[in-house]
């Protein structure tokens, strides 16, 4: 149902992000992913400066002047946005709730491939798939998209990134290019066969959300966790120094399981988190691929 409040988050944020796009990204999107190779536009005659392997013989043989072959770009892309509604999700401690940032982060990526004329989709999982939007085209399908993240109330609360990328590869028969969103706090060993099967067949690149708590806490007295996709509550006693040294230490060796999972899969990663400004995340994304790709 769209709210009052729902219909002014989604403007806000198309307004927001439609301005980053239109001032950065549209053009660093453009030159960090290329479309499926090179198809022919027209033969026309020859101008000095032209590559005489562009020549095509046959008619400059029939007409008696050179003539050149002309290819250009086949642009059109898929761009499949997966992200995880699981109950994680929805935890943040400063600014935004992790899903929020979700919902802003795949609004910049859909607005930079409408501008592109892709086609832009969306799953969205948790330990089931729980929606599915086909690729489309244009702003109004990349509104529905918005919308679908920020009101969607998903079924289930756990989370299956294997399911969801042995989804996307049945559903996207020709080479696409997928962003998987997530904070990827489920052991790396149950999905990482799938990530780089996923990445071999298309361009995979993982969004990772994090909120500061889940890094490290300091020293607040008593406090209660509660696991969002079990329900599970535990006290703990944030002044035991050794308690948060553990906490950080398992946060620490998350991040390192992580860093090892996506650099064996040849995984690109892009890590924000709740309470930083994601532009220069971005930024530095599409700049480190353009390095590469000129190398």
């Amino acid at each position: 149902m769209l709210t009052t409040e729902l219909i002014k988050k989604i403007r806000r944020i198309e307004i927001r992000t439609r301005r980053l796009v239109d001032d950065s990204y549209a053009g660093e999107y453009h030159s960090v992913f290329k479309g499926r190779g090179m198809e022919f536009d027209e033969v026309r005659p020859y101008q000095i400066g032209d590559e005489i392997r562009t020549i095509d013989w046959n008619v400059t043989a029939r007409t008696g002047e050179p003539h050149v072959k002309r290819y250009v770009e086949e642009r059109e892309l898929t761009v499949m946005l997966v992200v995880d509604a699981s109950g994680s999700e929805n935890f943040g401690s400063v600014n935004r709730f992790k899903r929020e940032l979700a919902a802003e982060l795949t609004a910049v990526l859909s607005f930079a491939a409408t501008t592109n004329n892709d086609k832009i989709g969306l799953l969205i999982f948790t330990d089931r798939v729980e929606l599915f939007i086909p690729p489309r085209k244009g702003r109004r399908h990349v509104l529905r998209l918005i919308r679908e993240l920020l009101a969607f109330e998903p079924q289930s609360r756990g989370t299956d990134i294997k399911l969801a990328l042995d989804t996307v590869n049945k559903i996207l028969k020709r080479r696409s290019i997928i962003f998987l969103v997530s904070d990827f706090l489920v052991p790396a060993e149950s999905f990482q066969k799938e990530l780089t099967v996923t990445n071999k067949r298309h361009d995979l690149i993982s969004i990772d959300l994090h909120d500061p708590l889940e890094e490290s806490l300091t020293d607040i007295g008593l406090l209660a966790l509660e696991d969002p996709e079990t329900d599970e509550m535990i006290w703990v006693d944030t002044s035991d120094a050794n308690w948060r040294d553990s906490y950080k230490l398992r946060s620490q060796l998350l991040e390192a399981d992580k860093n090892r999972l996506f650099k064996s899969a040849s995984v690109d990663r892009i890590h924000i988190a709740t309470d930083e400004d994601y532009t220069a995340s971005l930024t530095s994304f599409f700049q480190e691929r353009a390095r590469r790709i000129r190398r």
